[in-house]
């Protein structure tokens, strides 16, 4: 869900919103009650909640491994072809 920037043009405050893409602009400034606010062009944000794809695709290294599961060397060398000349491929 994107985070959107707003200004008010009556007090100055600068204020972010979290809304749906399709949700109306805000009008009303939180900090003086002035129907002024004016939504600011920007890189927007967003925020991701819950889990999901996200949980590890920006993580490196040993951090990516967030279920501690590890792959062991006899597991890679049990394989068909590790010995070479292997003729069912």
């Amino acid at each position: 869900m994107p985070i959107y920037e707003y200004r008010c043009d009556a007090c100055g405050k600068e204020h972010e919103a979290l809304q749906k893409v399709n949700d109306e602009p805000l009008k009303v400034c939180p900090h003086c009650n002035e129907p002024a606010l004016k939504k600011q062009i920007s890189a927007a944000g967003f925020r991701l909640k819950g889990s999901g794809w996200y949980e590890t695709d920006f993580k490196s290294g040993s951090k990516k491994n967030i279920a501690g599961e590890k792959k062991s060397d006899s597991a890679k060398s049990s394989s068909c072809c590790s010995g070479g000349g292997c003729s069912s491929h």
